[in-house]
């Protein structure tokens, strides 16, 4: 479909279901202010001010699709635990379907707490398992993306390599998504880095294609990006959009490539830019719209939401407004 305008595109957003597989986790905030230091060691006293629990991982990923006007599924673990819980009553706190969750009494849900003082990020602690499903999880997993694919328009794979997603989960979906001719986009991780043959649309960061293929590439020379995302295209049968930081995006997809510059920004925090732009590139493949506005809307889209502290959803008027000032259309 041709789209004559941006108001056009964001409109056609709402009509989409996306289902969002991947490792979820609960992110945990405590906030607080540094007064003194310790005199147990020589580390600063948070006086916590307030804590706080948002949805992460594979379920920020939903957080900016539904942010952006489209509907969510996710399908995933959690544990059988208080953070599994917390992390559900998020989900219902947003209006998200628990459909596609699966509640695992093998491994802990995935929790990131991040402590803040004074603006500043001071420490995070993981609480996790990267060990890989048992086969009963994998197949009760599997049942749910085969009961809820028939009414989603794309899906997004969100690895963050905490065992969830496996290589024989990946090859079936794959083949599902084909057999109904639906979009796959991937945000991928070094454990399964080269299992996502045959996807629509593959998007590393720089450090997850130099670790995946296992070569040096310099951000700041077109030629060796694109040397790079050739040998990788090669790999999977899959087109490419690698993001670059600072450096922007490039783009290797439906026999186009293009290379975007990064917007100058303040940055605050980093957190959860690479949720939101596969978020957005998921929704934009969905609408086929074409490889240059694919990485502009995500580059535009990854680059807002690291102004803001922690790990925020885009806002989808202040992106229609930013695409609008840089006349992406």
């Amino acid at each position: 479909m041709k789209f004559q305008s941006l108001e056009e595109i964001f409109e056609a957003f709402n009509d989409l279901t996306v289902l969002v597989i991947g490792d979820v986790m609960l992110d945990s905030y405590i906030w607080g202010t540094v007064d003194r230091i310790s005199p147990e060691a020589p580390v600063p006293i948070i006086r916590v001010r307030k804590r706080d629990f948002r949805l992460g991982g594979a379920a920020n990923v939903a957080l900016n699709v539904q942010a952006l006007g489209a509907k969510p599924i996710l399908c995933a673990l959690v544990g059988e635990d208080d953070s599994g819980s917390k992390l559900l009553n998020c989900l219902e706190q947003q209006g998200m379907e628990r459909d596609g969750i699966v509640v695992s009494k093998n491994r802990p849900t995935t929790v990131k707490t991040r402590v803040i003082a004074s603006h500043q990020h001071v420490v995070r602690v993981d609480e996790e398992s990267d060990a890989e499903l048992h086969a009963d999880e994998e197949k009760q997993l599997l049942g749910q993306i085969q009961e809820i694919l028939p009414r989603c328009n794309a899906i997004i794979f969100e690895d963050y390599d905490k065992g969830v997603i496996s290589p024989s989960l990946i090859k079936k979906t794959v083949a599902l998504a084909k057999s109904s001719n639906i979009p796959v986009v991937v945000d991928p991780k070094k454990r399964n880095f080269l299992a996502y043959h045959g996807v629509t649309l593959f998007k590393p960061n720089l450090k997850e294609l130099r670790e995946g293929l296992k070569i040096e590439v310099d951000a700041a020379d077109q030629k060796q990006i694109e040397k790079a995302v050739t040998q990788l295209k090669e790999k999977l049968s899959a087109d490419v959009m690698v993001t670059l930081s600072e450096h922007g995006v490039y783009i290797d997809h439906q026999n186009q490539k293009v290379k975007l510059d990064a917007h100058k920004r303040e940055i605050a925090d980093v957190s959860g830019a690479g949720d939101t732009v596969v978020g957005i590139a998921g929704l934009c493949v969905a609408l086929g719209l074409e490889p240059q506005l694919v990485a502009a809307l995500s580059n535009l889209g990854g680059g807002l939401v690291c102004e803001h502290t922690g790990v925020v959803p885009i806002d989808k008027a202040e992106l229609l407004r930013e695409a609008q000032s840089k006349r992406l259309i």
